[in-house]
């Protein structure tokens, strides 16, 4: 929701862009925990249970979202958030996926789940833009705060509802037999300890965490396309949010390309480009000549960026197969890459809103791309690293 709706969030919520990347730290700061210690569940339990659970909870959340809590009660619903979504699900969907995607086809398993993930953001966004739009009686800019309100509280309403009928699906649906590793003896700290020993001498393991690292700062970046269409561009707030609404539609068609093109040249080899496309459409924007009077560049930069941004989404994980890095411990595998790999949750949002906040305008969102762009780059020497450890096409 804030991705697509960030002006109208930090509106209706009174919030500033600092305040707003505060909740988001705190939700990276609890997953950070999560990633490390829920990991090794999906070694043990079966992914429909865990994400389930994990969807119903974060459904819940959403509930109490719609009563407009102060920035400290939402502060506290982020923690919460951070861990609903990453303890309970996260390595138990990454695992189901690779389990799925067999030897040879992880590229397009990755990247029908991403463009998949992609399709849902997509409805999502438009559905909560028409319903957003359906409850406001005139233009928006003509519209009294206390209307804007309201109908941001049906737009979560019905996104928490969707998610709830989402867990219940992924209950009846998602087979037992999607995994048949999983097993289900008690876990004791002298396992988890052991795996996590095993993981960490894994070289891949490594510079896996350096590439998402990377690439994954470019996505929350993503969080600022609609806010910037807003403050630089001149759209109104309900233009912004369907431009970050169609920008999530691309996810759709780049996750399944991306995919088949990973299965037949290797997925190191297409996070080697998906890093050099960001630095390019990074550069458009840091550099200033994206403004109100340039429209074209304005979409051409942001479809780049976001192709290189979203390119990643299908890739972090279909690269593990590359890797070898052994199935059964896949989930505390994933646990640790997440560890660090996400750890932009935690420092993006304080960091990002701080130059907004202290730069208004064009120069702030100059410093963020100018960031994209070195993370972007260290990305890409550890993106060829990886290329270059795995020469042969074996494990694709």
């Amino acid at each position: 929701m804030a991705r697509i709706f960030r002006p109208t969030v930090l509106e209706v919520y009174q919030l500033t862009n600092v305040e707003l990347g505060v909740c988001f730290s705190i939700y990276g700061t609890v997953a950070f925990i999560s990633y490390f210690l829920g990991g090794s569940l999906a070694d043990k339990y079966q992914p429909r249970y865990l994400m389930s659970i994990s969807l119903l909870l974060t459904a819940v959340g959403g509930i109490y979202m719609a009563t407009f809590p102060s920035f400290y009660e939402l502060s506290l619903l982020y923690g919460y958030w951070g861990f609903t979504t990453i303890f309970l699900f996260w390595a138990a969907m990454i695992k189901a996926t690779r389990v799925w995607g067999g030897k040879n086809k992880q590229g397009i398993a990755f990247g029908l789940l991403d463009g998949g993930r992609g399709a849902v953001s997509y409805l999502f966004g438009l559905v909560g833009l028409y319903i957003f739009s359906i409850f406001l009686t005139q233009e928006i800019q003509f519209t009294e705060l206390i209307d804007r309100k309201e109908a941001f509280q049906y737009v979560v309403l019905t996104c928490s509802a969707l998610i709830a009928l989402i867990a219940f699906l992924v209950f009846l649906f998602i087979k037992n037999e999607t995994e048949p590793t999983l097993v289900n003896d008690k876990i004791t700290w002298r396992q988890l300890l052991r795996k996590y020993l095993e993981v960490i001498q894994i070289k891949s393991v490594w510079l896996l965490m350096i590439i998402i690292l990377c690439a994954y700062t470019g996505y929350k970046i993503t969080d600022y396309y609609s806010q910037f269409a807003n403050e630089v561009m001149g759209y109104d707030k309900l233009v912004s949010a369907k431009i970050g609404s169609d920008l999530l539609g691309i996810r759709v068609f780049i996750g399944v390309i991306i995919g088949f093109l990973a299965d037949k040249y290797r997925s190191s080899l297409m996070m080697v480009y998906g890093f050099v496309i960001t630095i390019i459409g990074a550069f458009m924007f840091s550099v200033g000549i994206i403004n109100t009077s340039s429209v074209f560049l304005f979409w051409f930069a942001i479809i780049l960026t976001a192709t290189g941004v979203y390119a990643f989404r299908t890739l972090y994980f279909s690269a593990i197969q590359e890797g070898k890095i052994p199935l059964a411990v896949t989930g505390t595998a994933v646990g640790m890459i997440s560890l660090i790999g996400y750890t932009p949750d935690i420092f993006m949002g304080p960091l990002t809103g701080y130059f907004i906040d202290n730069s208004p305008g064009l120069q702030g969102y100059q410093q963020i791309f100018g960031l994209l762009i070195a993370f972007s780059f260290i990305g890409l020497i550890a993106a060829i690293a990886y290329y270059k450890w795995h020469p042969n096409k074996e494990s694709k």
